[in-house]
């Protein structure tokens, strides 16, 4: 799978480990070409950000489309999705605190959810229409307590942050 990871975000997590302030401006074309170049024998290209669908547009879409790749997006769920993505992973955040920016959920549906466990009862996310129920520990410092609650709690399965793991940046 190729990634695209977008600049910027709606939200401001707490927690968040990612560096908005670099990024290099591209138009549909471009992304393709980059994304062909990268690894377009793979045929799957995942966009992600920050908050992906602050860019994500039918343009995009369209265009990643022609050149043969199936779209998954991952996104924190406050923005409507253009027509035509394959997959969606939505990472809710509008209970995290500190949170600056409302994180409303707008989606109603999505193929996995994947909740960042910070400790606190996350059952509200289990009812979420998506065939699949992720938690993912905080940058892997809680891994213990995650596994203890999928345990308490089995419809949840464990997402890990391999790269992070294997202190891979």
């Amino acid at each position: 799978m190729v990634f695209v990871r977008f600049s910027g975000c709606n939200l401001k997590c707490p927690f968040c480990d990612t560096d908005h302030s670099g990024f290099l401006e591209m138009g549909a074309e471009e992304i393709v070409k980059e994304a062909s170049r990268a690894g377009g024998a793979c045929g799957r290209v995942c966009v992600t950000g920050g908050e992906p669908l602050l860019q994500l547009d039918k343009t995009l879409v369209e265009a990643l489309h022609e050149a043969g790749f199936k779209i998954h997006v991952e996104t924190n769920g406050t923005r409507l999705l253009p027509e035509g993505v394959d997959w969606v992973t939505m990472s809710p955040k509008q209970d995290v605190e500190g949170l600056q920016g409302n994180g409303a959920v707008a989606l109603e549906r999505a193929d996995e959810v994947k909740v960042v466990y910070l400790g606190k009862d996350v059952e509200k996310w289990a009812e979420f229409p998506a065939p699949w129920h992720f938690l993912q520990p905080c940058s892997c410092a809680n891994t213990d307590e995650a596994i203890s609650y999928i345990q308490r709690h089995p419809h949840w399965r464990l997402s890990l942050q391999t790269h992070k793991l294997m202190d891979i940046r």
